[in-house]
């Protein structure tokens, strides 16, 4: 197991996925002030306070979430969402909308799937808000080979190139004995554009 060069945020089962994954699965922490935090989860939260938790996904990869798709932002928000869209996507990228939203419960998580680029497009851009949480990507065809992103709450996560179609990407949050932090879960969410 290797750390990313002067990063703690990930990490890969090798310096060879590490080098060839560098600039396809990246994790900007701090991305988010504490304000711009509490501005995202402050508009989001009254739509998923209606919602329950559910156990059953339509293609059973995630467990104890709820979601939902937003399209219309405060002006604040809208300010934050532009630099996520300057920071991960090139210009001439055309952008799904609406804004896809997932809650995790403190025992929720995702299983392994590949995204669709049909439904996902080429490039995954997401911010993980309240609690930390890790992201596992392994190698479809080679499971030997993996990547691990932390997820920190106001961290700006990007996935893209080889890394979508090639690598699963299960998250789960954070647990004692974590090998990142000796930490426990707490609900979070995961905004994804």
């Amino acid at each position: 197991m290797r750390l990313l060069s002067g990063c703690g945020w990930v990490r890969g089962s090798d310096s060879a996925v590490l080098s060839r994954l560098r600039d396809e699965a990246v994790v900007h922490p701090g991305f988010l002030s504490q304000e711009e935090e509490d501005t995202l989860t402050g508009e989001l939260e009254p739509q998923l306070r209606r919602r329950r938790y559910e156990y059953d996904h339509w293609d059973a990869a995630i467990h104890g979430f709820r979601e939902t798709e937003k399209s219309c932002w405060s002006d604040a928000s809208q300010a934050i969402l532009r630099r996520v869209q300057a920071a991960a996507f090139g210009p001439d990228q055309t952008l799904l909308s609406p804004v896809h939203v997932l809650d995790l419960e403190h025992r929720g998580y995702i299983k392994p799937h590949v995204d669709s680029v049909k439904f996902c497009g080429s490039t995954i851009a997401g911010l993980s808000l309240l609690s930390p949480s890790v992201m596992k990507l392994v190698h479809t065809q080679k499971p030997e080979q993996w990547l691990e992103l932390l997820l920190e709450p106001g961290s700006l996560y990007i996935l893209r190139g080889r890394v979508q179609p090639d690598m699963t990407s299960p998250m789960r949050s954070l647990e004692m004995k974590n090998p990142f932090l000796g930490s426990t879960g707490f609900p979070g969410a995961d905004v994804s554009q």
